[in-house]
């Protein structure tokens, strides 16, 4: 592949030094030398965005006030100088707009989940994904960890049988008090409707449980029955919830997401159970998967040892050496690898292997809005019980 060697020229929209996130996809990105960074804009704050420029050591002239800066002058530089695609870390409602100038201009994307502010936008973001042909990837990091990979290929391998029943859950405790009305932090916009869309609490993290329940059964939800609640007084969004799932081939699933379980980090957990057996993934514990059985002794797979007995795509995205964790950057990183490669094999018209396109996508994107739209529907309506999937 003759552009696997040249480097990815990246810009950013958002991902800022007063940020969180954006300095995980920048260390992401980088890490396996397939792409620089080269511009950006990287707060609506002026002096925020020279001076993560200033830090990411750009120099002035790359370093933006507003992303429509950015575009107009970057379309100004030869192919060899300019971006070839953009990373946008913003608040979901700075999703789109930067998005479309970005594939109007013939540039790929890597998003933050959730896709956009609206099903209505990710639909248009998907119709112009597929009138150019362009590679959008959405950072759904925990599809991105081996062990995640593996349990998707043992299940696709039939080691569960046919499966029955999954649970996932995500809680979190940070949102425990109303700590968005104070300054230093990142809830103001995740609380605020106006900024993040219908949903708090299911729009942050409730998608990434959703988007991991699919990504290993390989099943879709069809139909949920929900409830959505709001525990800190004076937010209006929702900071808890549940979902009972009805998904593809009679596949039951119960979803749980919270960010007012107080003393939780990130303690996400999947089971999902066949009828041979179960597996199941804790991303605190990352490396490591419990296979169970009916007639045997609990199995732990350990992604960090002898990696012989690992399927293909979990080996392809191994990057450090036994008994080392793989751990939330790195899971960050095989997004990045595996969208650059299959941007390179783009450019080169070669076909990407099914290992570079592993990693979450615009379909995805729109399923993401449609789980928003579904639960948001099911969980604020106490009449209703199931209802069906908002296509």
């Amino acid at each position: 592949m003759e552009t696997t060697n040249r480097k990815l020229k990246m810009g950013m929209v958002g991902g800022g030094i007063t940020g969180f996130i954006g300095a995980i996809h920048l260390r992401a990105a980088l890490m396996e030398n397939r792409i620089e960074l080269v511009c950006g804009c990287f707060s609506s704050n002026t002096e925020v965005s020279r001076q993560s420029g200033s830090v990411y050591c750009l120099p002035e002239e790359r370093i933006y006030s507003t992303y429509q800066e950015m575009f107009e002058k970057e379309m100004l530089l030869s192919e060899e100088e300019r971006m070839n695609f953009v990373t946008i870390v913003t608040p979901n409602k700075h999703h789109f707009e930067p998005a479309m100038m970005a594939l109007e201009r013939g540039i790929h994307v890597v998003l933050d989940k959730p896709m956009t502010f609206s099903l209505e936008e990710a639909k248009v973001l998907q119709r112009k994904v597929e009138e150019t042909g362009l590679v959008l990837a959405l950072t759904h990091v925990y599809s991105g960890y081996p062990a995640v990979k593996e349990m998707k290929a043992r299940i696709a391998a039939g080691e569960l049988g046919k499966l029955r029943r999954i649970y996932v859950e995500y809680p979190q405790g940070w949102l425990a008090g109303r700590i968005e009305i104070e300054k230093g932090n990142n809830a103001g916009w995740r609380t605020d409707p106006k900024s993040s869309g219908k949903a708090g609490c299911m729009g942050d993290i409730g998608t990434h449980a959703w988007h991991l329940c699919e990504y290993v059964s390989g099943l879709k939800v069809e139909e949920m029955c929900a409830e959505l609640n709001t525990f800190v007084p004076g937010r209006p969004i929702d900071d808890d919830g549940t979902a009972m799932m009805r998904m593809e081939q009679g596949v039951k699933a119960l979803l749980a997401a919270s960010q007012i379980a107080a003393g939780e980090s990130n303690n996400i957990n999947i089971r999902v159970y066949g009828e041979k057996g179960g597996l199941q993934w804790i991303q605190e514990d990352p490396n490591i998967l419990y296979l169970k059985t009916s007639d045997d002794p609990e199995q732990i797979i350990h992604i960090g040892r002898d990696r012989s007995y690992l399927g293909k795509n979990t080996q392809w995205n191994v990057r450090t050496p036994g008994g080392h964790p793989e751990g939330f950057i790195e899971a960050f990183a095989n997004i990045y690898r595996n969208f650059a490669l299959t941007v390179a094999a783009q450019k080169a018209e070669e076909q990407p292997t099914p290992e570079m396109l592993d990693f979450p996508n615009v379909y995805d994107g729109v399923r993401g809005m449609q789980f928003i739209e579904t639960i948001v529907k099911a969980g604020w309506d106490d009449e209703a019980k199931w209802v069906k999937w908002v296509e």
